[in-house]
């Protein structure tokens, strides 16, 4: 492995990334073939996994007490888990849920295996191998939401507000990167990343997050 931790990131980004063609949903949304059916289970999932992964993150700040650059990764993600549900309720109303629709929701157990398996690493992991194994697997989620919101937009005609939710994630964010980097190159430093089991780490957390998609798809 790359002995930098910008070298790192890099490279289990790279090595980790899917098979483009492994995602059955978002192909259908970007154009326009998803019925507003499947699009209102996407937002539906959501509203379980946003609050589940913020609870999730919060934890794992909580462990990092002895890593202050992992428990700041983990609060910021906490706190955009927050501003992302804050922009979930717009994109649910586009997609004609209502309020006792969402309250009669059976979740699908493999759009629920990633924020599940998000929790698990939150009781077992190391919070520096966490940090590599999830900043991998995130590179992956912006990239299809950026694609959700630009099909929404152009086939079904969702609104800016309607949108925002993916826009949210698929937005750069360098300080986020900038705290990912910091938080692992501690963990090179003081020996607590253990880059084989981050890997690992990283390599499930894709294959639930390919199990969400297709779940839906």
């Amino acid at each position: 492995m790359p002995g930098t931790a910008a070298e790192m990131l890099k490279t289990t980004r790279s090595e980790l990334a899917p098979n483009p063609n492994a995602n059955p949903l978002v192909p259908l949304v970007a154009s326009g073939r998803a019925s507003l059916e499947t699009l209102a289970a996407l937002a539906l999932e959501q509203h379980q996994v946003i609050p589940a992964d913020r609870r999730a993150f919060l934890h794992l700040a909580q462990r990092a007490s002895e890593e202050p650059a992992a428990a700041g990764f983990f609060t910021m993600l906490a706190e955009g888990e927050e501003l992302a549900a804050e922009r979930l309720g717009a994109f649910t109303e586009a997609c004609e849920v209502d309020e006792e629709r969402m309250q009669a929701y059976e979740p699908l157990p493999g759009c629920q295996a990633y924020p599940a398996y998000i929790s698990w690493l939150a009781l077992n992991a190391t919070p520096t191998d966490a940090v590599l194994a999830i900043t991998a697997n995130f590179a992956t989620w912006g990239t299809y939401c950026a694609t959700i919101a630009q099909g929404l937009r152009t086939h079904y005609g969702f609104t800016d507000e309607a949108c925002a939710f993916f826009d949210f994630f698929a937005e750069p964010a360098p300080a986020l990167e900038e705290q990912a980097t910091a938080a692992v190159q501690a963990g090179l430093d003081t020996g607590r990343l253990n880059t084989g089991l981050a890997y690992s780490y990283g390599r499930l957390l894709q294959a639930y997050e390919a199990m969400f998609w297709s779940s839906l798809g």
